[in-house]
């Protein structure tokens, strides 16, 4: 068998990892196909002949892609936009598939994508890859022309923005974590008996006027009226993930990275007493996102 033959055979074994990889690090499925074009374009020319760790090897070349890509992007100050929807809070209208994107986002984690967004090239390529591929910082530290301790303190950094100020693991935090996300795979499945029993009967729901597109704010009283408001929710419900918001549990709804709305809960004995989403660029901008662990 010829080395290009061999070398196609091999890419297509592993371009589920390598695309995994990919959308870690760029955030978009269509730049992460971009990256994999490039990345085989420039595996297909080189010699492969002395290469013992292909899987290893591939994965390095798709990440300097990645890491020239989001150099570029910053340069630029570039935001790819993928997703296709009418909804004015999801996003103009692209060519990509939205539906793929959904899945690959919900797999690695709305308030991951969100907050890796705030990590330069380097630290981002440190983190991904170590935390969440397993590379060993030695591989790493040539693609950023550092030493491996140095890339080691890039991931450390990185990874503690990631988990940002949040509090160690409780029963009340997991019991909250629960509930806001027993809400969403309601909402998710139109299961409306299922979101009426998180819901206690006087709960309050607070939507800034972003939300809906109203003049003031929009009020809602009652559990089947806010349940009703979050079936009628549920298509943004497929771009959303929980988060900790605030030091607490909460749900961001990021189609493509682009924060849109935050959801935060007031739960007392068990029930969502009260709902606050947030839409407004100011208020979002005030709050301390981080990954649920």
């Amino acid at each position: 068998m010829d080395d290009h033959r061999w070398l196609t055979e091999r890419f297509t074994e592993h371009r589920a990892h390598l695309r995994a990889v990919a959308f870690r690090m760029l955030g978009s499925l269509s730049e992460a196909d971009d990256a994999l074009q490039d990345a085989w374009l420039r595996a297909s020319r080189a010699d492969v002949s002395q290469v013992r760790n292909i899987a290893g090897w591939l994965t390095t070349v798709v990440a300097r892609v990645c890491l020239n890509m989001l150099r570029s992007r910053g340069s630029r100050h570039e935001e790819p936009l993928d997703i296709q929807a009418a909804d004015p809070l999801l996003g103009p209208a692209a060519t990509g598939n939205p539906e793929q994107e959904v899945v690959m986002a919900d797999s690695v984690g709305v308030a991951l994508l969100l907050v890796l967004d705030t990590l330069g090239p380097a630290e981002r390529l440190a983190f991904v890859l170590h935390d969440l591929f397993a590379v060993p910082f030695e591989e790493i530290a040539p693609m950023l022309e550092r030493s491996p301790e140095a890339t080691r303190q890039l991931a450390s950094r990185a990874r503690r923005r990631v988990r940002g100020a949040a509090p160690a693991p409780h029963a009340d935090l997991i019991r909250r974590r629960e509930i806001v996300e027993a809400f969403l795979a309601a909402t998710r499945g139109r299961d409306f008996h299922a979101l009426i029993t998180l819901l206690h009967p006087d709960v309050t729901l607070r939507a800034d006027k972003s939300v809906m597109l109203t003049a003031e704010p929009v009020l809602v009283h009652g559990a089947e009226p806010v349940a009703k408001g979050a079936m009628a929710a549920m298509r943004r419900a497929q771009f959303t993930g929980p988060a900790l918001i605030d030091g607490s549990v909460g749900l961001v709804m990021a189609p493509h990275r682009h924060l849109r709305v935050a959801l935060t809960f007031t739960i007392v004995d068990g029930l969502i007493t009260a709902i606050d989403v947030i839409a407004e660029p100011d208020r979002l901008d005030r709050l301390d996102l981080a990954v649920l662990d």
